[in-house]
This record gives C-alpha cells, sequence and structure tokens, in this order.
C-alpha cells in the first residue's frame, strides 16, 4: 500500500501564508523547504491567480487574498480527507494539546525570571539559568518530535515542522538565543505556526 500523496509546492505555498502570515519569499521557503527561486516562482502563479498579493516597501512581503484564503481551507481539507488522515491528525493534535501548556510557560521563563522575589525581563546574564531553560526546551522538544513523527507519518508536508523546531533549538543551545523566542525562525514561532497548521488543517476555529 503506497503512501500518502506529497503536498504540491503550490499548496504549500499557499498554506505557508496561511499558518505563518504576511511573509517574503526567504520566510517562504525555510518554512516549506522549497528552494529559494521555486517559492517565488509559486508566489508569483498564486498571485496572478488572484490567491496571494504583494505589498511592496521595506517591510512588504506576500499574504492570502480572500480568495486564497478559501482555496487553501478547500485543498487542505481535501488532501486530509483523502489521505484517510482526520483520525491519526485528530489524535496528534489532542497530544499537542498536551505540550502546549508547557511550551508557553518555557517561552514565560526564557523572557522572564524571578530576582530576590521579583519577575523581572531576562537579560540573558545567567548562562546558568538560561541553560536550565534550554535543558527543559530540549526534554520538550523529544516528547514534541514523537507528535511531529505520527503527523508526518499521516501527511509528509508534516514533517517539515521536526526540521525546522529541531534546527532552531540547535542554534538556541549554540548561543543564538533568539531563535528560542524572537526571530521568524524560532521554536516559539515554528510551534505557533504548527499550532495554527492543526487548526486550518483540520477546520477548528480559534
Amino acid at each position: 500500500m503506497s503512501g500518502p500523496a506529497m503536498t504540491g509546492a503550490d499548496l504549500l505555498v499557499l498554506h505557508a501564508l496561511r499558518c505563518g502570515g504576511h511573509s517574503g519569499p526567504s520566510r517562504v521557503a525555510a518554512t516549506t523547504g522549497l528552494a529559494a527561486s521555486e517559492a517565488e516562482s509559486e508566489l508569483i502563479d498564486l498571485a496572478v491567480a488572484g490567491l496571494v498579493t504583494r505589498t511592496a516597501g521595506d517591510f512588504g512581503g506576500w499574504s492570502l487574498t480572500e480568495a486564497g484564503r478559501a482555496a487553501d481551507a478547500e485543498r487542505i481539507t481535501g488532501e486530509l480527507e483523502a489521505a484517510g488522515a482526520r483520525t491519526a491528525v485528530t489524535a496528534a493534535y489532542e497530544d499537542f494539546l498536551v505540550l502546549n501548556p508547557e511550551l508557553l510557560d518555557l517561552c514565560t521563563a526564557w523572557q522572564l525570571r524571578s530576582v530576590d522575589g521579583v519577575m523581572t525581563v531576562n537579560d540573558h546574564g545567567d548562562p546558568s539559568y538560561d541553560a536550565r531553560v534550554l535543558a527543559a526546551f530540549a526534554g520538550l522538544d523529544r516528547r514534541a518530535a514523537a507528535v511531529c513523527a505520527d503527523l508526518a507519518a499521516a501527511l509528509p508536508r508534516f514533517g517539515r515542522y521536526r526540521t525546522r523546531l529541531a534546527g532552531a533549538l540547535e542554534r538556541a543551545r549554540a548561543g543564538a538565543l533568539e531563535h528560542v523566542t524572537d526571530t521568524t525562525a524560532s521554536y516559539h514561532t515554528v510551534w505557533a505556526e504548527l499550532h495554527e497548521d492543526l487548526l486550518a488543517t483540520l477546520g477548528i476555529p480559534r
């Protein structure tokens, strides 16, 4: 028996904007795993079809039109049903929800810390404190890996989240601390995109 079909590049790009919001081509490429040139080509084709639009300027980028949002919802639902993956994705989503509060607590611990009983912004001046929080992130990540594996087995496009989460944590532990919560490639941002993806895929409203 063959596994679920691979998602087409056009839907990967469309869905990246659905889950990540307003993005430049480089972010879309990083999200989807496509080459930058392929991501940009897909964005242009989607714009011609009226599904995405580009904003110019220093903070410009691509975003979905209303037609694009509707098309994404229809195609993502169709993909889920064609793969017969609703039960598996729903089960993985429930496992994700168990981990989500811990992730949020860890992000708070990364951004704030108690000093003499007073909560203050973590200036990352205490390497031992940061190391403890990163160790806790690593523990969470090991459990998240199992959720990502279940999702990827049901729909291969979900496998990209495992790569992105692991990469963000690896960079943070190597000293690029902004990859915990403070960039569009951070662990927290990728996690939030996965959460949005699960909701969109299963048709669950916010």
